[in-house]
């Protein structure tokens, strides 16, 4: 238990500090980057928060959100690790030239 609140803090720091480095960034490429990893860490703090959810109160209906909380994590995640992915090789091919 004490896990996934810890998790969830921690997610949601490292969310709310790519999204401001987003404001600091000037580059467009870099923004979209630290936009892809942003919510990589929001994926992470809606699956801990719903995994928690569901060991603290333990009921059917807590379930069946801590499932839906799940299945909107892992979507996330696959989509900003995939952007990310994808931005940094981008910013990488600018670097070089």
């Amino acid at each position: 238990m004490l896990l996934f609140i810890s998790l969830v803090i921690v997610s949601i720091v490292l969310y709310i500090y790519n999204k401001v480095m987003i404001t600091r960034s000037e580059h467009p490429i870099t923004q979209r980057y630290y936009n892809s990893t942003a919510k990589i860490f929001l994926g992470i703090f809606i699956g801990s928060f719903g995994v928690s959810q569901y060991l603290f109160y333990e009921t059917r209906l807590s379930l069946f959100i801590g499932i839906l909380f799940l299945i909107l994590a892992v979507m996330q995640i696959n989509h900003g690790w995939k952007a990310s992915r994808h931005y940094k090789e981008e910013y990488l091919k600018q670097a070089e030239t």
